[in-house]
């Protein structure tokens, strides 16, 4: 258990705040394999001052899922603090993160996300700016650098702490490295011992044991998941109960997979539309099926699905003719 501000976390498994993917169905259904905290995704600062109708929609946030961090981003300080202040006094987010971790050229182009990385001093005068004029408590996002030759993660996280941040989520990687190769842990673990305030590490963390491992080699406060969670919420429960009791628990069974799959596809047909919906969810199923024998095949006839009732009957008859083939096997065991 830590607390950022006055916002105590039960224990210091955190979700990532994943672009194209963090929105309240998802949020929902991760917080309820229990998560400390979830992080919804990154929102433009532009897009909540011009009252954009689609970035409205992203700052819907259900009170089953509190604690949560809402993630905004810009690359002027007027409108990222226009923006935080409407976040402050009009969602009921519990902390306001800043994005300066997004490496996609459309973002970084315009001066925010990863682009912030190169100027401690600009992330000390954003930050600051942000800080005086909200209540609810201020963290920021971050990679360790910009590239190889301009990693100034300790500097930076250290203007973050004195514009009066927090907490800092550190994703050991460049902005030039985007997903690839492996994220560097050394880092985390320098950041964490120049800062007073909490860290929470992030990168490569693909199993609980990982995630156990991260918090004993770096010394970091919390650890967040992401891409491993996607289609597998479990693997958030899994690290809660394995850093709370060090026993494993068991990957679940293709019923519970598909049952909690088909579980997201409703809530986010109630926050979009079935048609939205359905098209958004193929790319979710995907991930469900991951490890299922034969999901290539399912996995072609998903992006074919229309309706709630064609995905949800394709999945049901995976789950059969899969308990099917288990039972034959044990019978002919």
């Amino acid at each position: 258990m830590f607390k950022i501000g006055d916002i105590e976390l039960k224990n210091r498994v955190v979700l990532a705040p994943m672009a194209g993917v963090c929105n309240s169905a998802f949020r929902l259904t991760v917080k309820e394999f229990g998560a400390g905290l979830v992080c919804a995704e990154m929102v433009s600062d532009k897009g909540i001052i011009l009252k954009n109708e689609r970035t409205m929609n992203m700052l819907y946030i259900d009170e089953q899922e509190k604690p949560l961090s809402l993630q905004i981003f810009g690359g002027e300080k007027e409108t990222l603090v226009e923006a935080a202040r409407f976040v402050d006094k009009n969602t009921n987010a519990d902390i306001i993160d800043i994005n300066m971790g997004c490496p996609v050229p459309k973002i970084t182009k315009c001066d925010a996300g990863a682009k912030w990385l190169l100027d401690p001093d600009k992330i000390y005068e954003m930050v600051s700016a942000v800080t005086d004029v909200v209540e609810k408590p201020v963290t920021v996002k971050m990679r360790m650098g910009w590239d190889e030759d301009h990693i100034y993660a300790v500097r930076n996280a250290q203007a973050v702490e004195r514009a009066g941040g927090k907490a800092v989520s550190l994703h050991g990687r460049t902005r030039v490295q985007m997903y690839e190769g492996q994220a560097n842990w050394d880092i985390i673990r320098e950041v964490k011992q120049s800062i007073n305030i909490p860290l929470i590490g992030n990168g490569d963390v693909q199993t609980p044991q990982d995630a156990k491992r991260m918090l004993e080699e770096t010394g970091c406060d919390g650890v967040m998941i992401g891409r491993a969670a996607l289609g597998d919420p479990w693997m958030i429960y899994r690290t809660v109960k394995y850093l709370e009791s060090g026993k494993l628990m068991e990957p679940p069974s293709i019923r519970e997979k598909i049952d909690v799959c088909i579980l997201h596809l409703d809530r986010l047909i109630a926050l979009k539309n079935e048609n939205i919906a359905v098209r958004e969810m193929r790319k979710h199923t995907a991930w469900y099926l991951k490890g299922i024998r034969g999901n290539a095949k399912a996995r072609n006839a998903v992006n074919e699905c229309q309706t709630r009732e064609e995905l949800v009957m394709l999945l049901n008859a995976l789950v059969l003719e899969e308990e099917e083939k288990e039972r034959s096997q044990i019978q002919a065991g």
